[in-house]
């Protein structure tokens, strides 16, 4: 991509390119692909309900899940679906509510909403943090 065209592009979609990489880099197993559009402080959390209903917050490390989306499994092809984007901007600061859908081999597995808190850098749009929730139920397929 030229210079041209990539300051002829909004935020807005720079956001949305720097998110869809993320998950490009997952089906295609390349962390690096990922770790490419991650600031070196990202954070990665998930809010979620215990097997006794009590809400806990889980923070995972981002080298073990570079790890995961790196180690390719044989046959299986891990697929996070974005049904949308509701992204706010305000200057070097941005933050997208993208619900999904989870597929494992096109298989349904899980949904919910993922959160990214993004900065404006001179290397363009960072992902500084990841909140995400995942549930079985109340997934509109």
């Amino acid at each position: 991509m030229g210079a041209s065209q990539l300051f002829a592009q909004t935020d807005e979609q720079l956001i949305k390119a720097t998110i869809n990489q993320v998950f490009d880099g997952m089906r295609k197993n390349d962390s690096s692909m990922v770790r490419e559009v991650l600031h070196p402080s990202c954070f990665l959390k998930s809010i979620g309900k215990t097997k006794t209903g009590e809400v806990k917050l889980q923070e995972d490390a981002i080298l073990m899940w570079l790890k995961q989306i790196g180690t390719k499994r044989e046959g299986v092809i891990l697929d996070e679906r974005l049904t949308s984007y509701d992204i706010k901007i305000d200057g070097e600061m941005a933050m997208a509510w993208t619900p999904y859908e989870f597929y494992v081999n096109d298989k349904f597995n899980h949904c919910g909403v993922d959160v990214f808190t993004l900065m404006k850098t001179d290397k363009g749009w960072k992902i500084v943090g990841i909140v995400d929730t995942r549930r079985k139920e109340n997934c509109v397929k």
